[in-house]
């Protein structure tokens, strides 16, 4: 019995180290990895892929400028919201608003012998946002609608991009212009009052 057990022992080998294993693949990788250094078959080290001289390249003359230079010397075009926004219509600052406002109400509240009279044609409005997107616009003019305000959307395309502009009125009077914002900026919404152009 013991002979049987010894036989069966000698054709089992015992198991290998892990380090062992672990020789073996480091040496495979680095094997391979000379293989397609050799070969030229990485993708990243392949000389056709890299930047190759143009050879009808000239160089520019003594009064020339280089390529470089006349690149760097164009301001690059930054569109703001803000910068835009004056060449279409006019911009009322909160104090002027606040000034033609306080303006009305002494004009109302004065004999009617001294009240200059109504500009014609002056229209003001609010602007409560604008948007990229018309179903921002759309989700703006509801929260507006839920505040008691009817408010319209309007697409306009400033230097080939559409903006969904969000807007309140038009309003007769600075004061009632004032009021509304002032009731917007209750509720969180920061608004813009307007001047609509060509309407001195």
């Amino acid at each position: 019995m013991a002979a049987r057990k010894r036989q069966a022992t000698r054709g089992v080998q015992p198991p290998r180290p892990a380090w062992f294993w672990l020789v073996i693949g480091v040496g495979l990788g680095l094997a391979l990895s000379g293989i397609v250094l050799v070969k030229d078959w990485g993708p990243m080290l392949r000389k056709r892929d890299l930047p190759q001289p143009n050879p009808a390249a000239t160089a520019p003359a003594a009064g020339e400028p280089a390529f470089a230079d006349e690149a760097a010397a164009k301001p690059k075009k930054s569109f703001d919201f803000y910068q835009v926004l004056p060449e279409m219509e006019v911009v009322i600052p909160d104090a002027e608003l606040t000034a033609k406002a306080r303006a009305e109400q002494q004009a109302r509240n004065a004999p009617a012998a001294t009240t200059p009279p109504p500009t014609a044609g002056v229209r003001y409005v609010l602007q409560a946002g604008s948007y990229p997107d018309a179903s921002s616009a759309e989700e703006a003019k509801a929260k507006l609608a839920l505040l008691g305000f009817v408010a319209t959307v309007q697409p306009v395309t400033i230097n080939g991009r559409t903006w969904n502009r969000v807007r309140l009125g038009p309003y007769p009077s600075a004061s009632d212009l004032e009021t509304a914002k002032r009731t917007l900026a209750d509720n969180g919404i920061k608004a813009i009052a307007l001047k609509e152009a060509g309407s001195d």
